[in-house]
């Protein structure tokens, strides 16, 4: 059998030593790191795009639900375009998943870039919490799709031996995302927080560079080429797999089981990790409320919060790849998720006030945020080429809808424990399922894309 030159590449380069900790970067040619570099600048505006409506939501829910309506009532319906946002994030996911399959990464990425980046803009025309609600919705269905996409073109690229490296590095553009979000609001949302939407609309000229740069992946292009002569000539052995919808593959017995568990973690990491970005401003500013500060220090108290997370997160972000080559997917995030549990609450029901918050947080943000890294790595692992966008948006995305409807039983909890820390820190033992569920995962270290 006649090997490519990308398997002479990395069954050379696997028995190579590594004389240095950045010596595998001369393994990546260029076209490599501009696949990566595209793929990060996606995700970089797809995490800031939709965490502005958490950093915003208190001024902007004030002024469209009317200079009466209660902070209960106002905290309510803010928990509901939430909510909303999530739905059209995970049904964005599974939608755009299963389309790029059949399209092609580049153009799911390019739609979606398109639609979270339009109707982030269209946010700034609201004039109720209804037509907010409408536009977060369509702005998540494009937050949703873009990761999808964008995690498959990269593994899909990139050699085999270095792909948990380029995952990594990918999802760290998820905490430069937060940051200019907080940065958009510190700046920008002083003078209005429907500028800080429109700012949010900019990201379209991105896709521009993505159509004229950046092609399909080859392993794409052979299953495309394979379901097109399938379609043609009705085969009955590997062409008849390939013509089932692949949705509806995800439950074969083949794959029901590392699907419904990587559901599962993702459900776990994603209900944190809004516990984290949307709770913890709250929490601070209730915490400088009662310390005495007034609304426009607590909005920036909430805004230096979210930058110091997500500064701590890049470390995460980074670690979880050499993590994650060295002791294995599993292990990894069986750390990240110890490291979750024990951390919230030390940040925010043993810290004695905004000091110590703001110097436990950047440690927070390493496991908090940082354990998403390892989905861009595990979940395209898991699939083969022809579902794979399917898998990683439907997996990744089911959790998403659940967590939608837990922002509900969060606000529930909120009201049982009295404050938004305590809150924050309860929301953070959801961990100990993720630890069960890693029972059942399978170890991906080390192989070859299917």
């Amino acid at each position: 059998m006649r090997l490519t030159s990308r398997q002479i590449m990395n069954n050379t380069v696997i028995k190579e030593s590594r004389p240095s900790l950045l010596g595998w970067t001369r393994d990546v040619t260029r076209y490599q790191w501009l696949v990566l570099l595209v793929g990060w600048l996606g995700w970089v505006f797809d995490s800031m795009d939709g965490t502005l409506f958490s950093l915003v939501q208190i001024p902007s829910m004030t002024e469209l639900m009317g200079p009466g309506a209660e902070t209960a009532t106002v905290a309510l319906y803010s928990r509901v375009v939430l909510a909303v946002m999530l739905l059209g994030w995970a049904f964005g996911g599974i939608a755009f998943g299963a389309l790029a399959d059949y399209i092609g990464r580049t153009r799911a990425l390019v739609a979606t870039v398109l639609i979270y980046s339009l109707f982030t803009g269209l946010s700034a025309t609201a004039h109720s919490w209804e037509q907010l609600s409408v536009f977060r919705f369509l702005t998540g269905l494009g937050l949703g799709g873009e990761w999808a996409a964008g995690a498959a073109l990269i593994a899909e690229v990139w050699p085999d031996h270095l792909r948990a490296k380029a995952g990594a590095l990918l999802q760290s553009a998820a905490g430069v995302g937060y940051f200019l979000a907080a940065v958009i609001n510190l700046y920008v949302g002083v003078y209005s927080w429907r500028y800080v939407y429109l700012v949010g609309a900019l990201p379209a000229v991105f896709v521009v560079t993505i159509r004229l740069l950046i092609k399909e992946p080859d392993a794409w292009l052979a299953v495309r080429d394979k379901r097109r002569r399938a379609a043609k000539q009705g085969d009955t052995g590997e062409g008849a797999e390939l013509r089932k919808f692949t949705l509806k593959q995800l439950f074969s017995p083949k794959l029901r089981r590392d699907t419904l568990v990587a559901s599962g973690l993702a459900f776990v990491v994603l209900l944190a990790l809004w516990g984290a970005t949307v709770w913890i401003p709250a929490a601070i500013r209730e915490i400088a409320a009662k310390a005495g500060f007034g609304q426009t220090d607590q909005s920036r108290y909430a805004s230096y919060g979210v930058m110091l997370l997500n500064g701590g997160s890049l470390l995460g972000y980074l670690s979880f790849g050499l993590m994650a080559d060295r002791f294995g997917r599993r292990l990894t995030f069986l750390f990240y998720f110890v490291g979750g549990v024990i951390f919230f609450p030390v940040t925010f029901l043993l810290a004695g006030g905004i000091t110590q918050i703001f110097i436990l947080l950047p440690i927070l943000g390493v496991f908090t945020l940082g354990v998403t890294s390892g989905f861009p790595i595990y979940l395209p692992e898991l699939f083969p080429t022809y579902v794979r966008t399917t898998g990683v948006g439907f997996c990744y995305n089911l959790g998403r809808i659940v967590t939608a409807g837990s922002v509900f039983g969060i606000g529930f909890v909120a009201s049982l424990f009295g404050s938004e820390a305590r809150t924050a820190s309860a929301v953070s033992m959801i961990y100990l399922v993720g630890m069960v569920l890693l029972i059942f995962a399978r170890e991906t270290k080390g192989r070859r894309l299917e």
